[in-house]
């Protein structure tokens, strides 16, 4: 009899252990399943519990809450932004949707960070916003980051702390090189952001004050971030005339500070430099056969975007922007400046010179409504329209918006661009925010990229031009950058991993935007899940926020 009530004990917990096993929050069947390594697909079903995938394989017998048919789609993990500046655009709308309608599941913030301020970099950072309003409510990296998270956002977001942050929040702007004690200041921030979750080191040389740091200044502050495990990723000093002595730069970091890094958005900007980017992939590489941990993102466009300070020496900017547009109003300096402008610039780079002049500089973004009425024009349209040279519009539009004014340059060849998109050790950022097409977001013109920079990876290079398979272009979307930045559990398919999941239709997949009409959302994704949080149903935003702070390797440790 005890054994007849033992036998009946055990066939009622796996009874009970089976249902459990068959019951799952979300199942997506039929799907054609890309696991992110690279690997061919193959046809099933992924199980969803809470967060995290629970079981992948033939589901036909289980049952979930949430069913979704995926109908023989590609079901793949979510994409990494390799380089998103939604550090505003999340504060002003969470939903991310131009990036989350490319599959688009983390942000990683770089080039400059939203932390450490001090209290003249928060009065700075409060008195300089343009379109998007809101209030600095924090010091530390950290404490952004966990405001933006507890705000609410659909994507995970995960940042880097910027070289250039510590170095404004110890020195402040000026164009000097820092004391011992100044550095080991600088580098106690550092470390801090590392213990805080960031992911490393960030810059762009090509900007104040970022430009003013030594190579020996980067060094020292890479070799506090390698202690964590972190990683350098930089805006490289040059991407034109000293293309090839920045990338040896950016490889001199990496051996003395025994850090992986990066190179971000990948290019060779300006006519006289498209032939340059062979040596650039031969030195990546040599680099890489030497043990060195050495990789790049890159945008599928023609033209990159910033401000129409790019047009004047950096040193014009010693002190500070306000510095600069004091200058600007120096009849002296706008002479020198027009004849910079002008001028094919060997120390510095000069963008408007690399762009070929007034017509391939088109207007983005201006602050005061008084100048929107410029916005999709051409630099040299405007000046035509003003009667003043484009030099003189340039110099008098900088003074009279109060900032830097937002410009696309276009810099670079298709040839190029089609060339590194299919590198093995290239991945994907926009170098933009994400936006949805209404309210303060139409105020100003976003770069394309902003809307198709991953749709195009899938629709125009993978599927139409060829130039790798599908799953060669979603394991650079995705595993690439998780392994390289050590993002944990995320990057792949795999039971365990975080539920970050993408479902899209391979044929369907397109990029919309353009340089004239950029607020226009991709098309082809079907589903997106963030953290098993279902973001993207049929294509449309559910409005769900399941987005977290990934916390880099550091996370927690003290040294």
């Amino acid at each position: 009899m005890r054994c007849t009530s033992l036998l009946f004990a055990l066939t009622a917990i796996l009874i009970s252990c089976n249902q459990k096993q068959n019951e799952y929050d979300t199942i997506i069947r039929n799907g054609m399943i890309y696991d992110g390594n690279g690997a061919e697909p193959y046809k099933g079903d992924i199980g969803i519990n809470a967060d995290t995938i629970a079981f992948i394989g033939d589901l036909s017998k289980a049952s979930a809450k949430n069913e979704v048919d995926a109908k023989g789609n590609a079901v793949a993990p979510g994409f990494i932004n390799m380089m998103g500046h939604s550090e505003e655009s999340l504060i002003q709308d969470g939903r991310g949707q131009s990036d989350i309608r490319q599959g688009v599941t983390t942000e990683i913030f770089s080039e400059f960070s939203m932390g450490p301020l001090n209290a003249k970099m928060k009065q700075k950072a409060q008195n300089g916003q343009g379109d998007i309003k809101y209030n600095v409510e924090w010091n530390t990296l950290g404490e952004y980051m966990n405001f933006l998270e507890k705000k609410g956002i659909s994507p995970n977001i995960a940042s880097f702390v910027g070289t250039g942050a510590v170095r404004e929040y110890v020195i402040g702007e000026d164009n000097i090189a820092p004391t011992p004690s100044q550095l080991d200041s600088m580098k106690l921030l550092v470390r801090q952001a590392m213990e805080e979750g960031a992911l490393g080191v960030t810059n762009a040389l090509i900007y104040p004050v970022d430009f003013f740091a030594k190579t020996d200044e980067l060094i020292a502050l890479s070799k506090e971030a390698s202690k964590y495990g972190g990683t350098y990723i930089s805006h490289i000093r040059s991407e034109g005339n000293k293309l090839l002595e920045a990338v040896d730069e950016i490889i001199t970091i990496s051996k003395e500070a025994n850090i992986p890094v990066e190179i971000h958005h990948l290019k060779a900007a300006g006519k006289n430099n498209w032939n340059k980017m062979d040596s650039v992939i031969h030195r990546v590489e040599k680099a890489r056969s030497e043990g060195l941990d050495v990789t790049a993102d890159m945008y599928t466009y023609v033209a990159g975007a910033t401000g129409m300070t790019s047009a004047f020496p950096p040193t014009l900017q010693d002190g500070g922007f306000g510095k600069l547009r004091d200058r600007l109003m120096d009849p002296k300096v706008r002479k020198e400046m027009k004849q910079a402008m002008n001028t094919d610039a060997k120390e510095w780079e000069n963008l408007y010179y690399g762009a070929g002049g007034a017509e391939h500089v088109l207007l983005l973004a201006f602050k005061q409504d008084s100048l929107k009425k410029f916005t999709g024009k051409t630099l040299a349209e405007v000046a035509k329209i003003r009667g003043t040279s484009p030099e003189e519009t340039a110099m008098d539009l900088i003074i009279q918006d109060s900032t830097r004014v937002g410009v696309a340059y276009f810099l670079m060849s298709e040839e190029n661009v089609k060339k590194q998109v299919s590198l093995p050790w290239v991945s994907f950022g926009s170098d933009e925010g994400s936006y949805t097409p209404e309210g303060v977001f139409l105020k100003s013109n976003a770069h394309p990229r902003a809307y198709g920079n991953f749709a195009r990876v899938i629709g125009k290079y993978t599927r139409d031009e060829k130039t790798m398979s599908l799953q060669e272009a979603i394991r650079k979307l995705a595993d690439l950058p998780c392994k390289h930045l050590k993002l944990q559990k995320r990057g792949e398919l795999k039971v365990g991993y975080y539920a970050d999941i993408i479902v899209f239709d391979p044929v369907k997949v397109k990029d919309n935007a353009t340089f004239e009409k950029p607020h226009q959302f991709s098309e082809g994704m079907i589903y997106v899940f963030v953290n098993g949080g279902q973001v993207l149903k049929d294509g449309e935003h559910t409005g769900a926020k399941p987005g977290r702070f990934v916390k880099g390797p550091g996370f927690g440790i003290e040294n």
